[in-house]
């Protein structure tokens, strides 16, 4: 195979790049034949195309080149000789590629010093190459003009398919993200997918966003984070992240606008109201690759809206979960009652009802109706509510729980919310027992709703541990022996048996929320 050669040429290669770059291109050399690999690399040599040096890879057989592709197919194109250890051995490379690696990115140019055996026509026909060589007419300037285009085309490509890769990845994204229903998590999800469909590695972003309270107060919280600034703080001042990083965000946000440098990108956007927030992207690569600052503003400038309205509707929920806890706290203080008992039964439900294994929404709702199980003691009396001694007849028809129970349904029933409705049926039904025995309507087993049965178990739980103004808190075996007792009597067999199993992290529960 020495019949390579160049003719020669007046003009001189000019194409080169000052652009520096880490990255290169790579070409793969597959010939059996020394000298084409040294004269292809003496040519190459120099050469940068859009500020990339090329990498030159020899292989001296088909079965090398298979070997090397396995390995590493990270290559923008290849020169492939037909005749190496058979007269076909190019031909079966080029199949090979294309139908078993299903490599469609790298351009295959052939090269052939005995065209004879593989015609241009009928190569060009039947087999997946971009370019067809004769070895005799490919000069200097050729060779550098077929690796231009074909590194161009390599490049427009792999663009291409970043792209659809990209589009693949947004609508799985998008499915992602609409089940996201904290803050946090839906912001760093976006934010991961971001860098994702910029093919940015290895870098790291969050978002800080900075609110001005009706107090006039001033706030930076981290909203989303990913990567090495992974912060399980929700305050920007409290985190970990470095002081550097922080004193560059808080410029932008004095300075209200954008900042970046070869290290890191800055963005500053401003949201409905009295609001801002703050993209922050830091490149451990390279910056000019795949960073796309327009794609990256528009990016945070839906995002800090979607999250703008996620906060908005967090602190709708916690104001309402507030107003249930005051309400409820209220009620339980006209009876001498503390209020951690309603934030106790609250959270003891919640964590039953994980136990049980019911929905994540259904498991909330329940957490936000349980305060609200006793509101019918808002319509008793505060002197029988808070009476040692025996009632007459009269006061115990009014102190009676059946009337609570019908006065709690009332007050709820009006309200249309899930939440309301859910609050309703615990106020009338959690009196129920399971073998019947229960008012007001003597349900029995599973004709009882299960929040009802929830709330009869835990409440029952959490009253006989703690002090009453009859009564001094009972032992957690004594607890324990009770609800063993009234097992499938008063209580859902399923449920004593779960409490009895986690007893210790019920009981912890109820200590944690303890009067004070």
């Amino acid at each position: 195979m020495n019949d390579f050669i160049f003719k020669e040429e007046s003009e001189e290669n000019s194409g080169l790049s000052t652009k520096k770059c880490n990255k290169k291109w790579r070409i793969l050399v597959v010939d059996d034949d020394d000298s084409v690999h040294q004269v292809t690399k003496l040519v190459l040599n120099d050469v940068e195309i859009e500020g990339r040096p090329l990498e030159i890879v020899s292989v001296f057989s088909m079965i090398e080149a298979k070997e090397q592709l396995l390995r590493d197919d990270d290559f923008c194109m290849a020169f492939v000789d037909v005749v190496m250890e058979t007269d076909y051995a190019g031909l079966e490379l080029v199949q090979w590629i294309r139908k078993e690696l299903k490599n469609q990115a790298i351009r295959l140019v052939l090269r052939t010093g005995q065209a004879g055996t593989a015609p241009e026509a009928k190569v060009i026909k039947e087999y997946d190459i971009n370019d067809y060589k004769e070895k005799t007419d490919f000069t200097s300037n050729k060779m550098i003009t077929t690796v231009y285009a074909s590194i161009r085309a390599y490049r427009d490509i792999t663009t291409i398919q970043r792209s659809l890769d990209a589009f693949k990845k947004l609508l799985e994204a998008t499915h992602d993200l609409l089940k996201k229903d904290q803050l946090k998590s839906f912001g760093s999800a976006a934010l991961s997918h971001l860098l994702s469909l910029m093919d940015v590695d290895s870098s790291a972003l969050y978002i800080a966003r900075t609110q001005i309270d009706f107090d006039m107060q001033s706030s930076s919280l981290i909203l989303a984070c990913t990567g090495k600034y992974v912060s399980k703080s929700d305050s920007l001042e409290s985190s970990d992240i470095s002081e550097g990083v922080k004193e560059k965000i808080k410029k932008v946000f004095k300075d209200k606008k954008h900042f970046s440098n070869e290290n890191c990108f800055v963005g500053y956007y401003q949201s409905p109201g009295n609001a801002a927030s703050v993209l922050y992207i830091e490149f451990e690569n390279d910056k000019e690759e795949h960073f796309n600052v327009s794609l990256a503003e528009l990016f945070a400038t839906n995002v800090a809206l979607i999250l703008e309205n996620l906060t908005k509707q967090k602190e709708i929920e916690k104001s309402q979960q507030e107003l249930l806890f005051i309400i409820s706290e209220a009620v339980e203080a006209r009876s001498k009652e503390t209020g951690s008992h309603v934030k106790r039964v609250a959270s003891l439900c919640e964590l039953l009802a994980k136990k049980i294994g019911l929905e994540d929404s259904f498991v909330k709702a329940l957490y936000l109706a349980a305060p609200l199980h006793d509101l019918g003691k808002i319509a008793v009396p505060e002197d029988l509510l808070q009476r040692t001694e025996k009632l007459t007849h009269e006061e115990w028809e009014v102190m009676k729980p059946q009337t609570q129970t019908q006065i709690g349904e009332g007050l709820l029933q009006q309200p249309t919310a899930n939440v309301s409705k859910l609050a309703s049926r615990l106020a009338h039904y959690h009196h129920e027992n399971w073998d019947g025995s229960g008012y007001p309507d003597g349900l029995k087993g599973e004709s009882i709703p299960i929040e009802s049965r929830i709330m009869a178990i835990v409440d029952v739980f959490d009253a006989l541990g703690s002090k009453r103004c009859y009564k001094e808190p009972w032992s957690d075996e004594k607890i324990k022996d009770f609800i063993m007792s009234e097992k499938n009597k008063k209580f859902d067999a399923a449920l004593v048996d779960l409490i009895i199993e986690n007893f210790d992290e019920f009981t912890a529960l109820r200590a944690k929320f303890s009067n004070n």
